[in-house]
């Protein structure tokens, strides 16, 4: 299973993505929280939803080191090895830069250490980061990483209980408009005793 994505990094986004963005705003349940992966293209999506996100860290992309901003072909022409053994090993890092492993790690920590009373969050995050949301959301293996892509433009609502997360609802189109759209997910991730029925990634 390959990414779904044919860059490594952030997509160019266009000015008709932004737009659609914007105009989705409508759609979108009230969120008393909104955080953002720390990157130029979460920033503009969270801005063209009219979202004063907050920049978290800890839901950085994953570290593509030598590979990021290259394609996808031009790595697997370049490096088909390296490739090959990125998708099949989660501890591989023929780049240079961060596991698959350690990103599961870092956004399932994250995820766990969120504080109970944390209401209701919206969070703009890359699909690097979504696929690890979802790794361990169904207590997967790691190796599943690469089996669970993340289409644009889809909604997955997270809640927790009693330490256990669950996901509600998945891959649900809820902005037909920007089927089309190369941008950065927006992902609802629910926090602990909180019920949402409602988001969409981009």
């Amino acid at each position: 299973m390959r990414p779904t994505y044919t860059t490594f990094g952030p997509a160019p986004l266009s000015e008709r993505d932004l737009d659609g963005a914007g105009a989705s705003l409508a759609s979108l349940p009230a969120h008393p929280v909104a955080l953002m992966s720390p990157s130029v293209g979460s920033a503009l999506v969270a801005t063209a939803l009219g979202l004063q996100a907050e920049a978290e860290p800890a839901l950085r992309d994953l570290d593509y080191g030598a590979w990021r901003g290259r394609t996808v072909a031009d790595v697997v022409a370049a490096e088909p090895y390296g490739y090959s053994r990125w998708l099949t090993d989660p501890d591989a890092a023929p780049h240079g830069g961060e596991t698959t492993r350690r990103l599961c790690e870092r956004i399932g920590y994250w995820l766990d250490n969120l504080p109970p009373d944390t209401p209701r969050t919206l969070a703009v995050v890359e699909a690097a980061v979504m696929q690890a949301v979802l790794v361990h959301a169904l207590s997967a293996p790691l190796r599943a990483f690469w089996k669970l892509p993340v289409p644009p433009l889809r909604t997955v609502n997270l809640t927790c209980r009693d330490g256990v997360w669950n996901i509600r609802k998945a891959y649900v189109s809820s902005v037909p408009d920007l089927r089309q759209a190369r941008s950065v997910p927006l992902t609802t991730l629910t926090a602990p005793g909180v019920v949402s029925h409602h988001g969409i990634h981009v």
